[in-house]
């Protein structure tokens, strides 16, 4: 009688002794990015949470999220390609899964592509979560304590209630049961997406849908998407992310807004507003500046409105094509108690680390 295999790194063998068979149908690849970073902070600890102490640790995903993927693709003929995408993430400091319920907590599609756009089926990003990238100043670097990720694309919203099928009631970046298009023309890009909750006898608890557009040259760009997610009793949380960049001579300049409402009770709302603003300084060919600033504003029902400034920067150096070394620099100011009471209302922080790509 075969036993069932329940561990999820067997799991993950398994998987990779697939992929490996399946090449000879397919093109499959392994892809994945290893971060690490020594990090001192004072007013945050490891986590990124407001305290009144300092705090050294080794943190992964600091530039950017580590972790672990397999992407692969099939001609079928006549121009239509099978596609799929299963991605981890990987806290490198510990070896362990960044989400311990979801082994391919970042991805999981299967789906068809050709000249017309590419639709998928599975768990993947929001619209709001792919303009973020076109539009971040950081690039979505340091997406654990990027307002823009967090705040602005649902990464991290604080508001303690799933909206839309995320798996989670601490964000909203990414939905199971959906499906999505993408399509690109040109220079254009366009993007729609729904969710769907699952709910029993309740088709819209719990869904999502949202639409996205983007232009892209090598001069400038511009991307705007509007998603809409509603939790299990029906309520909703709306969102607006958009924002330009632009080329000034080898300088990369970004701006970026976005704008959330959220029904937390049938009287009560939450609204996040999100600026972000950076540049991207190349200094040799070798090393490059990242310097960033955002504003988050907070209003809810009945609450004292609230929020924080942060100012992020990266430096790094290329040591190859895959491989670079960073030091990150950071201050947050809180306003009105946002971090928790009786916390201070500033925090710092430097981050020296590596990153592999592969």
């Amino acid at each position: 009688m075969a036993k069932k295999i329940h561990h999820p790194m067997a799991l993950l063998a398994l998987t990779l002794l697939a992929a490996g068979t399946a090449q000879a149908q397919s093109t499959v690849t392994v892809y994945g990015i290893v971060d690490a970073a020594v990090r001192y902070s004072s007013g945050l600890d490891a986590a990124y949470n407001g305290t009144n102490t300092s705090d050294f640790a080794v943190n992964s995903g600091i530039n950017n999220t580590s972790r672990f993927g397999l992407r692969g693709t099939e001609d079928l003929g006549g121009g239509l390609k099978a596609v799929f995408n299963l991605e981890s993430g990987v806290n490198v400091d510990t070896g362990a899964q960044a989400n311990a319920t979801k082994l391919f907590d970042r991805a999981a599609t299967v789906g068809l592509q050709g000249d017309w756009g590419t639709v998928t089926f599975g768990r993947q990003t929001t619209v709001l979560a792919d303009t973020v990238g076109a539009v971040d100043p950081l690039g979505v670097r340091f997406a654990s304590f990027n307002p823009n990720v967090a705040i602005a694309a649902l990464n991290a919203h604080r508001l303690g209630i799933e909206y839309g099928p995320a798996g989670a009631t601490t964000g909203a970046y990414r939905l199971d049961n959906s499906v999505k298009y993408v399509g690109r023309f040109g220079d254009f890009t366009v993007r729609a997406m729904h969710a769907f909750g699952e709910q029993a006898g309740n088709s819209s608890a719990l869904s999502s849908s949202g639409v996205g557009a983007a232009y892209q040259t090598e001069a400038w760009n511009a991307a705007l998407a509007y998603a809409q997610f509603k939790n299990a009793a029906g309520l909703t949380l709306k969102g607006y992310l958009g924002g330009v960049g632009a080329m000034l001579g080898t300088t990369k300049l970004n701006l970026s807004y976005g704008s959330n409402e959220a029904e937390t009770t049938a009287t009560a709302k939450t609204r996040n507003r999100t600026i972000g603003l950076g540049a991207t300084v190349p200094l040799t060919g070798e090393m490059d500046l990242i310097l960033t600033a955002y504003q988050v504003k907070r209003t809810r029902t009945a609450a004292v409105d609230d929020g924080f400034n942060r100012m992020v920067s990266f430096l790094e150096y290329k040591l190859s094509k895959r491989t670079k070394l960073y030091a990150e620099l950071d201050y947050t100011k809180w306003k009105n108690a946002y971090q928790g009471a009786g916390l201070k209302d500033t925090a710092s922080g430097l981050s020296l680390g590596i990153l592999h790509t592969f």
